[in-house]
């Protein structure tokens, strides 16, 4: 049986539920121990004075109370090569209980009908290579997975010595 959602963009409360999926995220993903933000950091960076990223949250009615079971959250990137902006997917993520629901491909597509609305060149996003299920998910919905390109990073320590190296 289908159970009935809502989608929409996050709104100041929701910092909380939305970092506790954050963390749902974490541990599904098995990467808990690198989850060290904060409710409070996460609500900076959605409605402080510089917001850095975007939310949406799927919820469920649970006796009269709306609960959070997913969310989006995605940022403006740039393309040199088309000169147009683009929207980068950092998370999408539903909890276990609730997928197969279609609530994992209406935020997807809230998501990309914003780059669409935006005239965004690209809408793009990162799966880890281990995780069938969304590999499947994501070329059913028609995207091309890339194996040619790998993602860099760098934090801490390392970052700082790339900033200071002259």
């Amino acid at each position: 049986m289908k159970v009935a959602f809502t989608t929409r963009e996050a709104r100041p409360g929701d910092a909380p539920a939305l970092y506790g999926l954050v963390r749902e995220l974490a541990e599904y993903e098995k990467l808990s121990h690198l989850c060290t933000g904060t409710a409070e950091q996460l609500h900076e960076h959605l409605w402080g004075p510089r917001p850095y990223i975007e939310a949406l949250i799927a919820e469920v009615d649970r006796g009269g109370h709306a609960h959070a079971v997913g969310f989006a959250i995605y940022f403006h990137n740039y393309s040199s090569f088309v000169a147009k902006p683009g929207l980068y997917l950092e998370d999408l993520f539903v909890l276990p209980e609730y997928r197969r629901n279609g609530i994992g491909e209406a935020l997807f597509r809230d998501v990309a009908r914003r780059a669409v609305e935006r005239n965004c060149g690209r809408f793009e996003w990162a799966v880890l290579d281990w995780n069938t299920p969304a590999l499947e998910f994501y070329r059913k919905l028609g995207a091309t997975i890339m194996p040619e390109w790998r993602i860099c990073r760098a934090t801490g320590g390392t970052l700082r010595g790339m900033a200071e190296r002259s």
